[in-house]
């Protein structure tokens, strides 16, 4: 089939605004993915094309972008997975962070966020000689939050994110979660006192675009329940 790609461009060397340009791209495949286009637009019409891609397999989460107005992974979506207006894809960086050249935007403060819920685990007793132990039950409920694989397709979709540039966000909040609910962990109240602030959890407006951004299918709105409700037996 015959595909126009649309492409977001800006080069802060030469542009004073982000603007669309299109591509034209024949013999696609519906089985194509994404990137796929992508790759073939910087290697075979224009090598200025900037974005980021790694394992191409949706397991770095680096090919976050906007498809047709939703975040999602490049190398995870196929042609035959969208519905395609006048044979046209439209591909923007992802919002609410800062645009560096085309569709490459800056992640600095979205990582930096991750680094407020102290993303490890804080346990007060000595290391022991071997692992810590968990039982299968305690493990089961951080196996879904462990998924994450920092993409920020959910973070970037929230409106709350849109209008306050210091919100914490849906991909930390994921994060504190998995180490408050871990039963090896000693950093509960710590933890809570972080997200339960000005910048934090009430901030979440129970809106679900993280759920449907995200391109592992975890169901983050959940988890941010859970800690609410952390945060407010803890009050109680």
């Amino acid at each position: 089939m015959e595909l126009t790609v649309r492409i977001q461009r800006y080069d802060p060397e030469k542009d004073s605004a982000p603007h669309f340009e299109d591509y034209k791209l024949d013999n696609v495949n519906k089985t194509d993915r994404i990137l796929d286009l992508l790759n073939r637009i910087k290697w075979e019409i224009d090598g200025g094309l900037t974005y980021r891609r790694s394992c191409t397999h949706g397991i770095c989460g680096s090919d976050a972008v906007k498809i047709n107005g939703r975040n999602r992974l490049a190398c995870s979506v196929l042609v035959q997975d969208l519905k395609i207006s006048k044979s046209r894809i439209q591909i923007e960086p992802i919002p609410a962070l800062p645009l560096q050249k085309d569709l490459l935007v800056d992640m600095s403060s979205f990582f930096e966020k991750y680094e407020i819920v102290k993303p490890y685990l804080i346990p007060k007793d000595a290391p022991p000689e071997r692992e810590r132990y968990q039982s299968n039950e305690d493990a089961e409920l951080l196996f879904e939050s462990a998924k994450c694989i920092h993409c920020g397709s959910c973070s970037t979709s929230c409106p709350s994110l849109w209008v306050n540039e210091n919100y914490i966000g849906p991909a930390a909040f994921l994060k504190a979660y998995r180490f408050i609910f871990d039963t090896r962990d000693d950093a509960t109240a710590e933890r809570l006192d972080l997200i339960d602030s000005a910048d934090g959890l009430w901030r979440c407006h129970t809106i679900f675009n993280c759920v449907e951004a995200c391109p592992k299918e975890i169901d983050i709105t959940w988890h941010i329940s859970q800690l609410k409700k952390a945060a407010l037996s803890r009050e109680i």
